[in-house]
């Protein structure tokens, strides 16, 4: 027989907070619909590695579950009632939708967002030269990348190429099994002696990011440039495109590589493009399989994140007021600045994003007592910002309180985080765009690993749990 609890321990149990490992708080049943959940996320990072594939996803999900396109019912004018499902994409890089509830809006509405936007090396607008023999496409990188990290891996090609005459062609090479895919070079150990004197932001240069894409000549002896003919011949010959359509085309350079298990024990995902997709596959996910609520349930997501959420498919654009307001002028009898306000101020949203898990090999950049670890569930940012919360979105106390109250409610294993130590650097997420329209918001999201490389790692349970947390956010009333 066990021996009774002492004293202290049992006002140890009643007065400590200890973290939980999450693995460890599920059983079987848990655990399998956990690996099931994250073989359906990783066909989403495989087939949206872009923001413009990812959003067409989405698009088509809520078409299969009923969902109706928002623009065409306001043009019709057609009052929406609970239970209506609609959406809307915006410019084909961001989309948000939404389940209409028993509550007029003006009582709030339950939101959740996350951004598809993931950092990558976009192609410049007049990019292709031939040097030495070779043809390359001249870069430019997009967001936060440590740029050594980027060469001498296999990258595809995605995107959209808008033609003279105004008609669109879609790119994508490098993803099929038969595709070539594409490189960019480094210096040979042998040769890199003043290379790796250099700090680690100068050893690749930004104008040094250049793709390679080919070294086979065009058959013809008076022409100059002849492996650059060869290659606009075969771009002519496959999408119908010259060289001057580079100048309207919107072509992403991406890992090509796929989504794979990482560990003997198959408990994590490694991917690229995991910030933040992997918070935004959850928050769809959430919303496909919620159960209706007395609120309005909405999700958001969102473009340019990376470079600060400006522009028109960012969040610090009027996207999210635009679609809100559209619903409110179909769900009243009137509309005003004045209800659209009343609804902000009355609605919560759980920004969706990840957070920096604790790697062993790096853990003097962590405060432990206020991280992220893989394995403990989902993780609750109360605020983001960095040296002295600059730029921060810092959530309210009586919020916090919320959130704790209906997590532990609801058996979500969960832990709270900031961005590493004070001082140490930082970061922020769309959290603090919502909130300046008068919103409660909180960041929650997904430890990660390796943020921002070609190769991002998550854990299995922890995609699971903050599936299941956005699920009773979208569901509570």
């Amino acid at each position: 027989m066990s021996e009774e609890k002492s004293q202290a321990e049992l006002l140890k149990e009643s007065l400590s907070y200890e973290i939980k490992n999450a693995w460890e708080q599920s059983d079987d049943s848990q655990i399998r619909k956990a690996f099931d959940l994250c073989e359906n996320y990783k066909v989403y990072l495989d087939k949206g590695k872009t923001e413009r594939e990812f959003s067409t996803l989405v698009e088509k999900e809520l078409i299969k579950a009923g969902y109706h396109n928002l623009q065409e019912l306001f043009k019709q004018r057609k009052k929406l009632s609970k239970g209506d499902k609609v959406y809307y994409v915006n410019k084909k890089k961001s989309v948000a939708f939404a389940i209409i509830g028993q509550k007029p809006l003006t009582e709030g509405i339950n939101m959740v967002g996350a951004h598809i936007d993931s950092p990558r090396i976009d192609i410049k607008q007049n990019p292709l030269y031939e040097d030495s023999g070779l043809v390359l496409l001249k870069t430019h990188y997009y967001g936060g990348i440590k740029k050594y990290q980027w060469v001498t891996i296999p990258f595809s090609l995605h995107g959209v190429v808008i033609k003279a005459d105004g008609t669109s062609v879609e790119v994508c090479i490098g993803e099929d099994e038969n595709d070539p895919v594409f490189t960019i070079t480094d210096l040979l150990p042998h040769l890199a002696q003043n290379q790796m004197q250099k700090k680690a932001t100068e050893v690749i240069s930004g104008e040094g990011l250049n793709l390679l894409l080919g070294s086979r000549p065009y058959n013809d002896k008076k022409v100059k440039d002849k492996v650059k003919l060869n290659i606009l011949k075969i771009l002519n010959d496959k999408y119908g495109i010259v060289e001057e359509d580079f100048l309207s085309a919107e072509l992403e350079a991406v890992p090509s590589f796929k989504a794979k298990d990482i560990g003997l024990d198959r408990s994590m995902i490694g991917a690229y493009g995991q910030d933040d997709r992997v918070c935004a596959f959850t928050c769809v996910k959430a919303m496909l399989d919620a159960k209706p609520s007395d609120k309005t349930a909405l999700c958001i997501l969102t473009d340019k994140e990376e470079i600060g959420s400006m522009g028109n498919t960012g969040a610090q654009s009027n996207f999210l007021k635009s679609f809100i307001s559209k619903l409110l002028y179909l769900t009243s009898e009137s509309y005003s600045d004045v209800l659209m306000n009343i609804c902000l101020e009355n609605s919560n949203m759980l920004s969706a994003d990840v957070n920096s898990g604790v790697d062993p090999s790096y853990a003097d950049v962590n405060d432990k007592m206020n991280a992220s670890f893989l394995g403990n569930g989902v993780v609750v940012q109360k605020y983001t910002g960095s040296r002295g919360k600059y730029d921060a979105s810092d959530a309210n106390a009586e919020y916090m309180g919320m959130i704790r109250k209906l997590f532990n409610e609801n058996k979500i294993i969960w832990h709270t985080a900031e961005l590493g130590k004070v001082d140490q650097g930082g970061g922020g997420t769309i959290a603090q765009h919502v909130a300046n329209l008068g919103v409660d918001v909180i960041d929650c999201g997904v430890p990660i690993l390796s943020m921002h490389s070609p190769m991002e790692i998550t854990s299995k349970i922890d995609v699971y749990m903050c599936y299941l947390a956005m699920k009773v956010f979208l569901e509570s009333k």
